[in-house]
């Protein structure tokens, strides 16, 4: 996957099988990165995969890789190399099984005291079979000058060795190559969520060309092509209905529980499911530029971008291991050299050090975590853009919402419909739909769609009066739809109306009057009105503790009031872009941080300025998948709350992680010191808490619920 850039370097993406270590893919990360004709390398653990940009050939690139001993090829170019799935073809696996059974054997040899003379040999082929990729690894550590754990476990196996101890070094042998297997086995269940998205999209469609039906692969549709969707059938592009309905279950995108009816005009996506009827959609977006692969592009740079805590952790490592080093030299060579000790015994235990004191658990602690935590919220249509953004998300104190599209629907609705006593409900909606019919204004939209299903009498002569209403003909009378600015220009006695046009507006609806010039029939109100789920979603923000939760709106004071005492929450009118900027700093300075939630459009500059930027119903929408920090893709506010619950866990199962690293090896590395540890203690030790922690981190993949 090659793409130039405009100072002539080439970015290339490579996958790279074999990462089971953090720490071995940051020192190959800079191994790349340190090759003449390379610009920049960067690793994403989390996908496996590392991208490069540099001038040279893309062989070239893989050959340093494979010489770093992983298996490497271009992204999209070599799927037949990708991961075995099943045992048989796994040659680490196997090696694995067959060491583990010749130390089986050999340990069954000693104890029962016979074929005593085949016991070396048998050590010695478990070492060379389990230690094989081992070794393979640490040769090309040493070549590349970055000892990694694998440099550290050869140098413990060949030392134990070298002092006879063919038990422990074939053991550790053993136990390091399944610890590895299961840690490789364990990743790669924190990677599913990337598999799972790419494995959402089918590989062909059925689609119609010239009137001849034919399946094709994806790569091959092209825009304007119509496809035939059948009941059943998991979607392959994006693209809009023109034929047919049908209920979508569109949960891989936007993470909505409920399948969404589709029809005529509506935008479908790659990767949901068409559950009931038969479609036809016309392709809007070749599959590469489809939402599911924008999706998929941000989960995995999400992935790959280091947390504050992932930075830290990436620093002490880097001094850490070499202290380790000198420091286990330090104790096979001082005890012998100045105290006259037996060489064997301290040597012993710096073997012991080494093993014990290997980086993995940690480094890994903070990765493994942020890609499943990423990899939960994007299985519930929330996108993170990095693990910063997540980390920060839970310990914000302040919320700023947007209200349109936001708390609200963000389109009016009629509320009240109030007759005069000469005129029914019915008949007032049905004069006052017949009026609108023609007119484009989203008020008149909102009545025009409340009188859908009525009789509507027949118009003529429509004009619209600009700031006050519409006016048509109907049978020879001239019908008003308008302010009351417009009514009191034409009735004298329009006090009678006032107190109650007053009363309505003050509950932050918009009072239309219907009527003549000489006559009012009635009143219709129309509002924004609330989201289904807003009361119960700033219900549970208040449940977290979130200290101040406040609307911005463009809308007058009024109706901001209304809407925010609905919510229990404080509100500011009247407010343009760049009043929500300063009140969005203010807040920042006073909180310490705050997040901003909108629809990603009109609320860009807060968005932009906020410590979290969250954009909401991103679905379909390029740009605010490009601007936002995190992108909620359904009109679901609900999981502000789930995010800052899963920012929280995600920090506490981070602390730890790396609080069980570190205690673990300074209660090892005492323990070693003090004579009372063996080399395949420190190897169970070593592993265990790598496992440990990599389990730790993987509960982030499931088990958090939404409220």
């Amino acid at each position: 996957m090659g793409e130039g850039n405009a100072i002539g370097l080439r970015k290339s993406v490579f996958i790279v099988k074999g990462f089971d270590c953090a720490d071995c893919a940051v020192k190959l990360e800079k191994k790349i990165a340190a090759i003449a004709g390379v610009y920049k390398a960067n690793v994403n653990f989390g996908a496996g995969k590392l991208s490069v940009e540099h001038s040279l050939e893309d062989a070239q690139i893989i050959t340093f890789i494979e010489q770093s001993g992983y298996e490497s090829w271009l992204e999209g170019m070599g799927q037949s190399k990708d991961v075995a799935t099943v045992w048989w073809k796994n040659l680490r696996l196997i090696a694995t099984g067959v060491s583990g059974l010749l130390l089986a054997a050999a340990t069954l040899i000693d104890y029962l005291g016979i074929y005593e003379n085949i016991l070396i040999p048998l050590y010695l082929l478990t070492l060379i079979i389990g230690g094989y990729y081992t070794a393979r690894s640490a040769f090309y550590s040493l070549r590349s000058f970055s000892m990694d754990m694998n440099f550290l476990m050869t140098i413990a196996v060949v030392g134990a060795a070298f002092i006879g101890e063919w038990s422990e070094a074939a053991t550790v042998v053993f136990l390091f190559s399944l610890g590895n297997t299961l840690q490789a086995y364990t990743l790669d269940k924190t990677r599913q969520s990337i598999k799972e998205l790419m494995e959402l999209a089918p590989r062909d469609a059925l689609v119609r060309r010239q009137n001849v039906e034919q399946r094709l692969p994806i790569e091959e549709i092209r825009l304007g092509d119509v496809i035939i969707i059948k009941p059943g059938e998991r979607i392959a592009m994006d693209g809009g209905v023109i034929k047919g309905m049908s209920a979508v279950n569109q949960a891989a995108i936007t993470g909505e529980s409920m399948p969404v009816e589709k029809q005529l005009g509506d935008m479908v996506y790659a990767g949901s499911i068409n559950e009931a009827g038969s479609m036809e959609i016309v392709v809007t977006k070749l599959a590469q530029d489809s939402t599911l692969a924008k999706i998929l592009k941000l989960v995995e740079e999400a992935q790959a971008q280091k947390a504050p805590s992932q930075q830290f952790v990436d620093k002490f490592a880097a001094y850490y291991t070499p202290v380790i080093i000198i420091s286990a030299l330090g104790i096979a060579l001082i005890p012998w050299l100045v105290f006259n000790q037996s060489f064997d015994v301290w040597l012993y235990r710096a073997l012991v050090l080494l093993v014990i004191s290997c980086p993995c658990a940690l480094v890994i602690s903070t990765p493994v975590s942020i890609v499943s935590a990423i990899g939960n919220a994007s299985r519930r249509g929330v996108l993170i853009k990095g693990g910063a953004y997540l980390e920060q998300i839970g310990q914000l104190k302040a919320i700023a919402f947007d209200k349109t599209g936001t708390l609200t629907y963000g389109k009016p609705e009629v509320i009240d419909i109030i007759p005069e006593s000469t005129i029914s409900k019915e008949q007032l909606l049905a004069i006052a739909g017949a009026v609108e019919r023609l007119s484009e204004h989203p008020i008149a939209q909102a009545i025009f769609d409340k009188a859908k299903g009525l009789k509507l009498p027949k118009t003529t002569s429509f004009k619209a009066l600009v700031g006050k209403g519409v006016q048509a003909e109907i049978e020879g009378s001239i019908v008003y739809i308008g302010n009351a600015r417009l009514f009191k220009e034409m009735i004298s006695d329009f006090t009678v109306y006032q107190s109650k046009v007053e009363e309505l507006e003050k509950q932050g609806k918009t009072v239309m009057l219907v009527g003549t010039s000489a006559q009012i029939h009635g009143i219709i109100s129309v509002a924004d009105t609330l989201r289904a789920n807003s009361v119960e979603a700033v219900k549970a923000l208040k449940d977290t503790g979130v200290e101040k939760i406040i609307m911005l709106t463009g809308d007058n004071n009024r109706v901001a009031r209304s809407i925010a005492d609905q919510l229990g929450i404080d509100s500011y009118g009247e407010l343009l872009p760049e009043d929500k900027v300063s009140l969005i700093k203010e807040l920042s300075q006073k909180y310490g941080g705050v997040a901003m939630v909108g629809d990603g459009v009109n609320d860009a500059p807060a968005l932009a300025v906020a410590n979290v930027g969250i954009a909401m119903g991103a679905h379909g929408s390029d740009a605010v998948l490009e601007t936002a920090d995190i992108a909620l893709m359904s009109d679901d506010i609900s999981k502000v709350s789930y995010l800052i619950r899963l920012s929280r866990k995600t920090v506490n199962i981070i602390k730890q992680n790396v609080a069980l690293s570190i205690i673990i090896k300074v209660v090892f590395i005492a323990v070693t010191l003090a004579g009372a540890a063996n080399l395949w203690l420190a190897v169970i030790a070593d592993m265990g808490t790598s496992l440990a922690v990599t389990l730790n981190g993987m509960r982030l993949a499931r088990g958090l619920k939404e409220q």
